[in-house]
């Protein structure tokens, strides 16, 4: 006699779109209440483009949601809405220091939109959703990305290396060569270079991490590499140097062995790794800043800024940013009402002062926690997700932006040497914006397949149940 197989209800995980829905809705509030807020300390008035604005960044949300429901449907529920406020947020800084460049008759935007840097931003904001709406599309298992780890590696290396190739008239802003420049308009490489060059760190180090992990030697309760398995953490030090020496850019090159180092722990499980990446970063730093006047000349601003000699010239910048913190106080000074507009480049390098000095210690560490939300949830995807490459793909997305967000506020704050690079989503700018919505994008797609309910197992017939005894 046979008897049927009990049946396995698969159970349904709520995939927390209304979630997100409810807290995109209370971010464009709290955006479009600073872009008014903003507006209204300067000129005493509501702005006059305030309603476009308004329904401008809700069709960027609506846009954006209704995507991850349809492509990404189990994706996490908090990154999107503290995506979405720290791009709200950026839009009204930039929007307040729009309004000191401008004469009072200038100020009147027109009913629809804003002008000025913060409707270019408003602009760069909706082709990077349009990207991130296309990653979603395009790339439906991002496993499929393995299959391009060398191609990406490579694309990466070549953008990286456009801007040091061209002549400096076309490559260079302020010192460093990080810009490819044509006819008016401008791009940033290395933005997009920083996610094709963690698909491939991550692709790579799924297939070598079994060699990697071997130890040669213990030493001092440290499990050493073997000398031969050197050669990769080697390779990215040279990089990195390379980017630093003909690009002059302190930043990226930080950034780029900075990951690869936490990814190569994360691979390999072996501290051993971040103890020997320390060392070369502490050896190639102290080597750069022995040969090359640009690193010597940025870490003697770093340790005395307000030497006589520095304070009106080289340092200018990092102090007034100092000022502008101090000012600020605990709440700030309200926005509107500060003066960031007398600290250089306080749109794109400084917009962290800017923040500082109008909304105060209380809203520099609100915009940092944001920041933390995205990196936190970024690395419980990479826990959750259910291949190694998976895991690696998502930890190296929130370590890249945890580690740019940690340069830029140590940069502004004296922590660092100012490196020059851009807040993510606060900054003006178009390449580091666009190139984060897809950082996003992939970080969500990985946080899906991680999230989604696993099918069902198969009903077995009654022949598979059969035991056929002796």
């Amino acid at each position: 006699m046979s008897s049927s197989a009990p049946s396995v209800a698969s159970a349904s995980v709520n995939s927390r779109r209304m979630t997100e829905l409810f807290l995109l809705i209370f971010a464009w509030g709290l955006s479009v209440a600073a872009y008014a807020n903003a507006g209204y300390g300067v000129t005493n008035e509501w702005p006059p483009g305030l309603v476009g604005y308004a329904v401008t960044l809700g069709a960027y949300s609506l846009v954006a949601h209704l995507a991850v429901r349809q492509f990404a449907r189990y994706a996490d529920p908090i990154v999107l809405p503290a995506v979405m406020l720290l791009q709200g947020l950026g839009l009204a800084l930039i929007y307040r220091l729009d309004l000191d460049d401008k004469s009072p008759s200038e100020r009147s935007f027109g009913p629809l939109a804003p002008r000025g840097d913060s409707g270019i931003q408003l602009i760069w904001a909706a082709i990077g959703i349009l990207l991130f709406v296309a990653v979603l599309v395009v790339i439906r298992d991002h496993r499929l990305l393995q299959r391009y780890t060398y191609t990406a590696g490579a694309a990466g290396l070549i953008l990286l290396a456009i801007p040091a190739l061209l002549p400096a008239q076309y490559s260079q802003v302020n010192g460093a060569r990080i810009w490819v420049r044509f006819s008016g308009f401008s791009i940033q490489p290395g933005e997009f270079a920083k996610l094709l060059l963690i698909v491939f760190f991550a692709g790579y180090l799924v297939v070598k991490r079994d060699v990697l992990a071997l130890a040669s030697r213990r030493v001092l309760g440290i499990d050493l590499p073997r000398g031969r398995d050197l050669g990769p953490i080697v390779l990215a030090w040279l990089a990195s140097l390379a980017v630093l020496i003909a690009e002059r850019d302190l930043g990226s090159s930080l950034l780029f062995f900075g990951v690869f180092v936490v990814l190569l722990y994360v691979a390999t499980e072996r501290t051993s790794w971040l103890f020997f990446g320390f060392i070369m970063f502490v050896s190639g730093a102290y080597f750069a800043y022995q040969n090359f006047g640009h690193v010597h000349r940025r870490v003697e601003i770093w340790l005395h800024p307000f030497k006589p000699e520095y304070v009106t010239d080289a340092s200018y910048q990092l102090v007034q940013g100092l000022f502008g913190f101090s000012t600020g106080g605990i709440l700030g000074t309200g926005l509107g009402q500060g003066r960031p507009n007398i600290v250089p480049y306080a749109n794109t390098d400084f917009i962290l002062a800017t923040g500082g000095e109008e909304l105060g210690l209380t809203g520099l560490m609100a915009i940092i926690v944001l920041y933390g939300v995205i990196v936190h949830r970024g690395l419980r995807a990479a826990l959750a997700a259910r291949d190694s490459f998976g895991k690696l793909l998502a930890a190296g997305l929130a370590v890249i932006l945890a580690l740019q967000v940690f340069v830029v506020v140590g940069g502004v704050t004296r922590l660092i040497p100012l490196t020059g690079l851009t807040t993510p989503f606060l900054s003006y700018g178009g390449s580091s914006l666009v190139a984060n919505w897809a950082l996003v994008a992939l970080l969500l797609r990985v946080s899906d397949a991680a999230r989604r309910p696993a099918p069902p197992p198969a009903p077995t017939t009654d022949a598979e149940t059969l035991v056929v005894r002796p």
